[in-house]
């Protein structure tokens, strides 16, 4: 039942989990534009809800939902985003920091601020720059493509220079058998060592075409939507995510309190790190998505009430110093793949391989 997943928060620590494998899916349109958010994968569709409470969250629509207003906030939003890929700067082959390479693979430490894939409008793409400085016997760089780091991520990136190589890593990471770890700043003090955020994922269909934390009166305000109008993907029940974090330690960015953190998104939903750490209380920095004042709601869409009932965390960071970062970070996002842990599906060798973030 759409209605029967509860959002939890739990704050205790985790023993013997596993690694996390992105989802795959296929967008039409909407995809390429999100790869310009933190997180993983694609995402679909929305209308803005009317003016946030006094804290910059956003309250749930109280009128009827629109199909031509979700199309339209969609449209407008992925527009902007296509603006922002086109900005993608075009790598040389000197630009590329090789991390492991043999016939088969080729791992990367990606930049930020680079789209790892290029979307309809042909915008610079480390693919394409990977394909055409160490090539792949496909002869495409869209072939080469076996998971992806959203635009704004630094970090490690693997592709695929066989076939063998494309079938064995779809494999691995569709059977999980990867362990990837990031690194981010978040904002103010994380209290805790270590913990889980358990919080539901569902699509945001206030601010498309990002996510937000699923509650029961958001799944409802759904009910009277067709598909057929606003797409299946926009209807579909929330996912239950579970987020790792591990304190790394605990710094000032320009004046500003910050936490250096370790990262495990156990599940592996889009945009997930990003709107767990933000109902956390902790968005990333830098976080133009979804921390404060950024483009998908406040908070990963939770209100006050909200807030305190699924997400309470007396040592989250202010309103006040969530701006001062922001204003500080000057869009600038601090997260980072930082390690790999898999099995080498061709020659069946342990690759474990970490890059020293960039903040």
């Amino acid at each position: 039942m759409r209605f029967g997943l509860a959002a939890t928060f739990l704050a205790s620590s985790l023993v013997g989990v596993s690694a996390f494998a992105p989802t795959q899916s296929s967008w039409g349109p909407a995809q390429a534009a999100l790869f310009s958010t933190v997180e993983e994968t694609a995402v679909e569709a929305a209308p803005v809800v009317e003016e946030a409470e006094a804290n910059g969250v956003a309250a749930p629509s109280t009128g009827a939902l629109s199909s031509a207003d979700i199309k339209a906030k969609l449209e407008a939003q992925l527009a902007k985003l296509r603006e922002k890929d086109s900005k993608s700067p075009k790598l040389s082959k000197e630009d590329i920091n090789v991390v492991f390479e043999d016939e088969h693979i080729i791992v990367v430490d990606k930049p930020a601020g680079v789209l790892c894939v290029s979307g309809k409008d042909g915008a610079a793409s480390l693919a394409e720059a990977v394909c055409e400085s160490f090539g792949c016997e496909m002869g495409r760089p869209d072939m080469m493509v076996v998971h992806r780091l959203g635009m704004d991520t630094s970090g490690l990136v693997v592709f695929a220079k066989s076939m063998d190589a494309v079938r064995g890593m779809n494999a691995v990471f569709r059977t999980r058998k990867i362990e990837r770890k990031y690194e981010a700043l978040v904002c103010g003090s994380v209290e805790k060592d270590e913990g889980m955020i358990n919080l539901p994922l569902m699509r945001d269909y206030e601010f498309p075409p990002f996510m937000r934390v699923s509650t029961d009166e958001h799944q409802r305000a759904l009910a009277d939507l067709d598909p057929s109008e606003v797409g299946k993907k926009l209807l579909e029940a929330p996912k239950e995510s579970l987020t790792k974090y591990e304190v790394v330690s605990r710094e000032e960015f320009q004046g500003n309190p910050v936490t250096r953190v370790a990262l495990t998104s156990i599940s592996g939903r889009t945009h997930q790190l990003n709107v767990h750490l933000a109902a956390f209380g902790h968005p990333i920095v830098g976080d133009a998505t979804y921390g404060i004042n950024g483009d998908a709601a406040a908070n990963g869409g939770l209100s006050d009430a909200e807030l305190e009932s699924l997400a309470g965390n007396p040592s989250r960071a202010d309103a006040a110093l969530q701006q001062a970062i922001a204003d500080a970070a000057n869009g600038k996002s601090c997260v980072h793949a930082k390690s790999l842990k898999f099995r080498h599906p061709i020659t069946k060798e342990d690759i474990e391989l970490s890059a020293k973030a960039p903040f």
